[in-house]
């Protein structure tokens, strides 16, 4: 997944099936600059990227046990009827575990824009459940895309202390592990939003 993320099924970045983005590389410098993303924060990223490669599994299957606790959730990765649907978690995970990776790592640029872009889509009407051929529901409404990052920044502290970091290099890239998972799910939210209102 780290070495070659263009092996796992459904993960088109930097290709021609990921949809091309309506934004603009000036729109990403204004989002970058209201978040406060900054080159020391890129530098941060790389950091905590070294850190979180190899336990973004474990944060993802984390996430996913909590959303399990909520029975109104289970219907948008499960079965329509709230029912468990292994194949389409197996199928999906490897591209949530590389998202950890990619808010690290990816430069910011048109094919970043264009593969948030697709991964707004893939929630919504448009092209939820057609990556994977799933029996789910076909949209996850913006609320809980929005609220579920709080579990992502939260929670992404405690792996960051996973390896000795002290506390203020800890602090140093939790905030820009923030900025830079809140530039990601803003940019997702775009074709849930009409374009006059986002």
């Amino acid at each position: 997944m780290t070495e070659h993320p263009e092996q796992i099924a459904g993960y088109t970045y930097g290709t021609a099936e990921a949809t091309a983005s309506p934004l603009t590389m000036e729109d990403l410098e204004r989002l970058k600059a209201v978040v406060g993303l900054t080159k020391e924060d890129q530098e941060a990223l790389v950091e905590a990227a070294g850190i979180l490669a190899d336990q973004a599994d474990d944060m993802v299957t984390a996430y996913r046990d909590g959303l399990v606790e909520l029975p109104f959730m289970r219907p948008y990765f499960g079965h329509p009827d709230g029912s468990a649907n292994p194949e389409y978690g197996a199928a999906s995970k490897p591209r949530f575990d590389r998202f950890i990776i990619d808010v690290c790592t990816r430069p910011l640029d048109q094919d970043w824009l264009n593969y948030q872009h697709e991964i707004g889509l893939r929630h919504t009407r448009a092209k939820k459940n057609a990556t994977d051929h799933a029996d789910s529901l076909d949209h996850i409404p913006m609320r809980y895309l929005v609220a579920f990052t709080a579990v992502v920044i939260a929670t992404a502290r405690e792996y960051l202390a996973a390896k000795g970091s002290s506390p203020e290099e800890i602090d140093r890239m939790h905030a820009a592990f923030t900025k830079s998972v809140m530039l990601h799910v803003t940019v997702w939210t775009r074709p849930y939003v009409d374009a006059a209102d986002w």
